[in-house]
């Protein structure tokens, strides 16, 4: 990334193997991670160099295939996403914003729209999943997103599906959900099934040099197991913004007039006249340092990394750091069953000072330590 000046507001977010100190020999290679959520779409980061999309089944038009992928909407925003932090190989930013696992093979299940997630399709989404696993050699379920209600493990189609899902060799993941700082903040079916792997959040500041906890959702389910498991970033996550949208065309342009020269700015205003009425308002003004402090607050505002990438919070976002760890772990050791994956993300979790036990679980993911315990069960 560029030297910028001094009204610049362009976070610098470092990438998730080195705020987490990943062992970057391990890429997910011959893992195929499956992800349930609103929508997706066929970002770079996941199909050049060559495709790396296995599957895509949509709940609701189950005929649709790959090519349904070519076409984003606002439910593509956050599958997308969701994908691309655990599997992106960084293809629009040189490699930098690249996933743990940025050489696995995905598998998209479109369960729900841009506004709503229905309990009941995401359990349908599950089932699918178990049906389709040999067949696209799904290892690690990823669940973003979370039911409508609190249930018994033992009464809930939802939590009963996770659970068999696990019983069938699949690693199940699930966001914590993102209501820690309600007096409600109960963690909701799937993440609340026992054999599920629930992800809290951290906010390290994008450097992993601080550890403060997020507000995820977390405590005693109704069966009395407390969650989450581990924690793992949920700020200053790097994630792509969707081709085509007028977020896109906005991100680039604020990045070529962040990284522009005095005597070019107003060459790019004139030339995008008529994008952005507050930058056509500052533009006849003719001084640089005014244009620069319009630029700064808008990639303040709208977290703009560059013209590809802004970062993310959430949960969401946690959860997919986590099934990259997994996919790891799998390439280290492809005979891991899902409650020894489980295992080993626990106890090589490091505690956290200043976070309550409730909050973090057993901690923050440790990759490098989850691996190499996966390598030394493979030696055994």
């Amino acid at each position: 990334m560029p030297e910028r000046g001094p009204w610049s507001a362009r976070t610098r977010v470092l990438p998730i193997a080195e705020r987490l100190d990943a062992d970057t020999r391990y890429a997910g290679r011959g893992v195929t991670i499956a992800f349930l959520d609103s929508g997706f779409y066929a970002h770079p980061d996941l199909t050049t160099p060559y495709n790396r999309i296995s599957a895509y089944h949509d709940l609701f038009a189950p005929r649709a295939g790959l090519e349904a992928l070519e076409r984003s909407d606002a439910s593509s925003w956050h599958g997308m996403m969701t994908s691309v932090v655990a599997a992106g190989n960084g293809a629009l930013s040189a490699g930098q914003f690249r996933g743990l696992a940025w050489e696995a093979n995905v598998v998209l299940v479109k369960v729900g729209g841009a506004h709503r997630i229905v309990h009941d399709d995401i359990r349908r989404g599950l089932e699918w999943v178990i049906t389709n696993r040999e067949k696209y050699g799904i290892r690690v379920l990823n669940i973003s997103c979370g039911g409508d209600y609190e249930e018994s493990f033992l009464t809930d189609p939802l939590s009963r599906a996770a659970d068999e899902a696990s019983r069938r060799g699949i690693v199940v993941v699930a966001a914590a959900g993102n209501a820690g700082h309600l007096v409600d903040h109960q963690v909701l079916p799937p993440a609340s099934a026992p054999s599920v792997i629930a992800v809290g959040g951290l906010d390290d500041g994008g450097s992993g040099e601080q550890s403060l906890h997020y507000h995820s959702s977390y405590g005693l389910t109704l069966d009395g197991l407390q969650k989450p498991e581990i924690i793992a970033p949920a700020m200053w996550v790097a994630a792509p913004i969707l081709p085509g949208t007028p977020t896109a065309v906005e991100a680039r342009l604020l990045e070529r007039l962040d990284d522009a020269d005095d005597d070019e700015l107003f060459e790019l205003l004139a030339a995008h006249a008529g994008e952005d009425a507050e930058l056509d308002a500052i533009a006849g003004r003719h001084e640089p340092y005014l244009v620069r402090q319009l630029v700064a607050a808008k990639l303040h505002d709208r977290k703009v990394l560059s013209g590809h990438y802004k970062h993310v919070d959430g949960t969401s976002f946690a959860a997919p750091i986590v099934s990259s760890v997994v996919a790891q772990m799998l390439e280290a050791n492809p005979a891991l069953r899902p409650h020894e994956c489980r295992r080993i993300l626990m106890t090589t979790a490091r505690g956290t000072p200043g976070i309550t036990l409730e909050r973090q679980g057993w901690g923050v993911v440790q990759p490098r330590a989850a691996v190499e315990a996966a390598r030394v069960m493979r030696r055994r």
